[in-house]
């Protein structure tokens, strides 16, 4: 085709998109801005619904880059984008690239829970992420108390800055919930004595086979399902935890001794989405994830001719919606390069 794109983030989205067009004879080179590629999904321990290793994802897709010839450029952040004629200059620690298309494909981060003080992430011992917790359990670490003690019983919060008027995040991130579902099956397959309860506004499961885990996780795994927001968190001198809540399906008040409380935090649009997405001018939304063109003809598309959209740049995602939007970016790219 002798074109030319440059794809920026090395999550699962721009993997997806470099190959998928490279395999198409397109010069691709892709910017990570950390050691490796892989992105927020290289840090999961296993995936809903089939508790698949995350491993598995991230090595097929490796393989695709080193199969079609992608070239990877690590360690670098783009720090500016700039249109000159009918091409696209990125420019990014000591690479300048003058391009026919670009796919920003710079992804999601964690909302940062100390930001909800009252929930003592930062300040409590035993109240950690849902992040925190799949990073235990992927590098196989035994989940214990901080000062080592087994436990007993464990409390799952769901819409940790999702759907909070305090934080500025109205919308929902979409995964939060069946991660904690996810979590709770692992933890009560490794603990099987240990109690695990859900404290939940609504639950939303999206896509195939999540509401089937969720009936798992109550029918086979027993995790108890409370709804109901999470009121006041409080460390014993045991360093366990009191929890108040109101169940409110009973519309009683509810009291609790935990030894840990997971924060099943939410997504936000990352640094580099919202700092390349304000440089260049394009239309941002909720809190700066890019706004598509046109929410259903031009998803992949955004405000600058030659800049596409690819994952969860545009906003939360499962992984397998990442990755069929992934696909979809670079179908929509080919038809922009065999048109220019």
């Amino acid at each position: 085709m002798n074109k030319s794109v440059v794809v920026i983030g090395g999550g699962i989205a721009g993997m997806e998109t470099a190959a998928c067009l490279a395999e198409k004879g397109v010069k691709v080179t892709l910017f990570e801005k950390n050691e490796k590629v892989g992105g927020n999904v290289a840090n999961w321990h296993s995936l809903f619904p089939t508790i698949r290793q995350s491993t598995e994802i991230i090595q097929h897709l490796e393989k695709r880059l080193k199969d079609s010839s992608v070239t990877v450029i690590t360690n670098t952040l783009v720090s500016n984008i700039s249109k000159e004629g009918s091409m696209i200059t990125v420019k990014g620690g000591d690479a300048r690239l003058s391009t026919d298309a670009v796919v920003l494909a710079s992804g999601f981060q964690i909302f940062d829970s100390k930001r909800k003080e009252e929930f003592g992430y930062g300040i409590y011992d035993n109240v950690i992420t849902s992040s925190d917790l799949e990073a235990m359990m992927k590098k196989d670490q035994p989940i214990t108390t901080k000062s080592g003690k087994p436990i007993n019983r464990v409390a799952f919060i769901h819409c940790v800055g999702s759907r909070d008027e305090k934080v500025g995040n109205h919308y929902c991130s979409k995964i939060c919930c069946v991660t904690g579902v996810k979590q709770a099956i692992v933890l009560r397959s490794k603990i099987p004595q240990t109690e695990i309860f859900c404290f939940y506004i609504d639950l939303r499961m999206y896509g195939a086979g999540f509401e089937e885990l969720y009936r798992e996780a109550q029918e086979k795994h027993g995790v108890q399902f409370v709804r109901g927001r999470l009121s006041e968190a409080a460390e014993n001198i045991d360093g366990t935890l009191q929890i108040k809540a109101e169940d409110t399906l009973s519309g009683r008040p509810l009291k609790m001794k935990i030894d840990l409380m997971v924060l099943l935090a939410g997504m936000e649009p990352s640094d580099g989405t919202k700092s390349l997405g304000k440089n260049i001018g394009l239309t941002q939304r909720m809190g700066a994830f890019i706004k598509p063109a046109d929410e259903h003809f031009s998803q992949n598309k955004c405000s600058m001719e030659g800049m596409f959209l690819s994952g969860t740049c545009s906003g939360p995602m499962s992984i397998n919606e990442t990755l069929s939007d992934a696909r979809s970016a670079a179908q929509i790219v080919e038809q922009y390069l065999m048109n220019k």
